[in-house]
């Protein structure tokens, strides 16, 4: 089995900074990218970013875009979320995914298996 976890996310006030990790293990499985969703209260799932695994390159939700950096780890199949200025919009459950196929639609969700549980991030004003 694969098994996905996030870790890294906390309180933090408006403005404040956090690094969220994720790690996929386990089973076996291919990777062409690998990306970011959150989740609020009450609402939908939304791609947050994603990285191309084989030539680096990124794609940012627009609401982030300027904020957050998603990098590759050093080992393999690790993911970093670098967020800054944050703000209360930015309150969400965090999850890291693994995309194994190839597709045009990098930022698509049903794109996506072996999700993580997810790290939960508050921003207070």
């Amino acid at each position: 089995q694969v098994q996905t976890v996030e870790s890294g996310g906390g309180l933090v006030q408006t403005g404040g900074s956090l690094r969220l990790s994720c790690a996929a293990s386990g089973g076996t499985f291919t990777t062409y990218a690998m990306g970011w969703f959150r989740q609020a209260p009450g609402k939908e799932r939304e791609f947050v970013a994603a990285i191309n695994w084989i030539d680096g390159s990124t794609h940012y939700a627009d609401s982030v875009q300027g904020r957050f950096s998603i990098s590759r780890g050093n080992a393999k199949n690790t993911l970093y979320l670098q967020m800054t200025s944050l703000k209360p919009e930015d309150t969400a459950v965090y999850y890291c995914a693994t995309k194994p196929l190839y597709s045009d639609y990098v930022t698509a969700l049903y794109e996506y298996d072996y999700w993580g549980q997810g790290t939960q991030v508050t921003v207070s004003s």
